[in-house]
């Protein structure tokens, strides 16, 4: 693509745009003189404008008939989670028997880790990368707790080499086979969420299974983001989050994903509450857990229906624009804000910006993070008070996400423009 840093340039884009219509489907927030640009999807998707309608019907039916919405709502609540099976088995690429939407992400993230790190022996060890999202590494140093383990002493974690900003998959798998059958499980963000990066998780699960370690991913960045294979790879398990790119919601629903090979495997240490039990005995209420042999065994209690509800209305607009198309934008517009920001810091003798997110289009997703060398917060600042929504990230990063659904290609002009303004001050 032979990108132009002008305004005709972003506009022909967006006229050419097959998904351009799915703007005018979300809310931008008004809370500036200047109009929004929204670049913070991979941290808060914005509020698509169904969401109200979706809140209303299910509190009309609660309205209408109480306690026997569970079985007469317009979609019954006992079975609510089940709408959204095959919509998110879709998107991460899984049978849809190997997933469930229940709980929040690290409370999903601990249910997983009682099932898939089981430390026997030697076999103690959890590998993770270095800086992984704060919530997984508490995680993870509590699990190792859990089994009377100092964290120090059996979380690996794998580190960028020096000098450099992002971790090399080689470095992963090398210390997968250093590790050998002292390795009981690996744990790593799909997308680290500090510079963008994806990773290889096909050769990642090969590798640690080829040592017999159990192989799994927190997607909270990957999902609605990246193509996901979760079956295919033969992923162990993984978990997500549904309000970043997914805009579900602050604090919405959470979804994960269990190989088929494992939920048929009532054996597996599972922490049990009566939503996992067998459906067809559940008010029975009997007093020994009966796990479903499905992803669903991993849930606790009934469906929060109206995050649930939330979810639904953004995963329809999913299905509608097709995750293959969505990869497609994604890359051009990210390509183009890419561009954008270095042919703006070139003009300027003064400026040292570094995007250490990955330039291969496989190794990134819709996220840029720009090291702003001796610019910092103030420059942050600068942007965001002109409308630009981003995210600031300590010590000196500036995170931001064009979401194809509704970012378009005048956005990252503007950008540029708001950019160039500020290295002018």
């Amino acid at each position: 693509m032979n990108y132009k840093n002008t305004l005709n340039f972003a506009r022909e884009m967006d006229e050419q745009d097959e998904l351009k219509r799915f703007r005018e489907q979300f809310i931008f927030p008004s809370f500036t003189e200047d109009e929004v640009i929204y670049f913070t999807g991979n941290s808060l998707g914005l509020q698509p404008k169904t969401v109200k309608k979706a809140i209303e019907t299910e509190l009309e039916d609660w309205g209408k008939w109480g306690v026997e919405g569970h079985f007469h709502a317009k979609h019954p609540w006992v079975s609510y989670h089940e709408i959204l099976t095959p919509k998110i088995a879709k998107i991460v690429g899984a049978l849809e028997d190997e997933v469930v939407v229940t709980h929040s992400l690290t409370t999903n993230l601990h249910l997983l880790m009682i099932s898939f790190y089981q430390p026997k022996g030697n076999r103690n060890k959890i590998i993770c990368e270095k800086k992984a999202f704060p919530s997984d590494q508490y995680a993870l140093q509590s699990q190792a707790k859990l089994h009377g383990y100092e964290p120090s002493d059996v979380l690996v974690e794998i580190a960028p080499r020096a000098g450099e900003h992002t971790i090399r998959e080689e470095d992963i798998i090398s210390k997968i086979k250093e590790l050998g059958d002292e390795l009981a499980t690996v744990m790593i963000g799909g997308v680290n969420y500090y510079t963008g990066q994806v990773f290889d998780m096909e050769a990642i699960t090969k590798a640690g299974h080829k040592v017999g370690a159990k192989v799994g991913f927190d997607l909270a960045h990957a999902v609605g983001n990246i193509e996901l294979k979760l079956h295919e790879w033969e992923v162990d398990f993984a978990t997500w989050c549904s309000y970043k790119y997914l805009n579900s919601s602050p604090g919405g629903v959470s979804g994960l994903y269990v190989n088929e090979k494992h939920t048929k495997n009532p054996n597996l240490l599972r922490l049990a509450g009566w939503w996992g039990h067998d459906k067809e005995k559940r008010f029975l209420m009997e007093d020994t857990f009966r796990p479903m042999p499905t992803a669903e065994s991993w849930q606790l209690s009934n469906a929060p229906v109206i995050g649930m509800a939330i979810h639904k209305a953004s995963l329809d607009i999913f299905e509608e624009a097709g995750m293959d198309k969505l990869i497609q934008k994604r890359d051009l517009l990210t390509g183009y804000l890419e561009f954008v920001i270095n042919d703006v810091s070139s003009r300027f003798d003064n400026v040292d910006f570094e995007i250490i997110t990955p330039k291969e289009q496989n190794r990134r997703g819709a996220q840029l993070s720009i090291l702003v060398h001796g610019r910092g917060k103030k420059l942050f600042d600068f942007i965001s008070a002109k409308g630009v929504v981003a995210d600031w990230r300590e010590p000196n990063v500036i995170r931001i996400a064009p979401a194809p659904l509704y970012n378009n290609f005048e956005d990252a002009y503007r950008f540029g423009q708001i950019l160039e303004e500020a290295l002018k001050q």
